[in-house]
């Protein structure tokens, strides 16, 4: 399939599709004229993709997911995908003590959101550098 339909049924742009291939990410299988052809499952690929960029995973760690293994076979590297789990579980209960401080914050009767000691907590873990990593 060429670079149009690929763009039409995965809804990426060329310019990043070109982009995925300077990283090595995908690769065409030829030029026709001067469009490129790909594979079918290159549409599989483009979905894992866009799958690990929203799980929060950077593109070179994506092309690190996708490196072929040592008989040349693509498959996910699993200790890779469980590091980002655990990564992910801790983001979460971040997101959790934040949403429910903020909660508070909303109903608090303080006067003043900053005499409040559970919006001062919330301020506090804006603080520390692993809650913006």
């Amino acid at each position: 399939m060429d670079i149009a339909e690929v763009v039409r049924q995965t809804g990426v742009p060329a310019s990043t599709l070109r982009y995925y291939e300077e990283l090595g990410l995908i690769a065409p299988l030829a030029r026709k004229g001067l469009r490129r052809q790909y594979a079918d499952t290159t549409i599989e690929k483009i979905s894992f993709i866009l799958l690990a960029q929203s799980a929060g995973f950077k593109l070179a760690e994506i092309e690190q997911l996708l490196k072929p293994n040592t008989q040349g076979k693509s498959e996910l590297r699993r200790e890779l995908l469980q590091e980002k789990t655990k990564e992910i579980a801790i983001q979460i209960r971040r997101l959790k003590a934040i949403q429910k401080s903020l909660e508070h914050a909303a109903v608090c009767p303080a006067k003043n959101h900053f005499e409040c000691p559970s919006f001062q907590k919330l301020m506090r873990l804006a603080l520390k550098p692993s809650l913006s990593a």
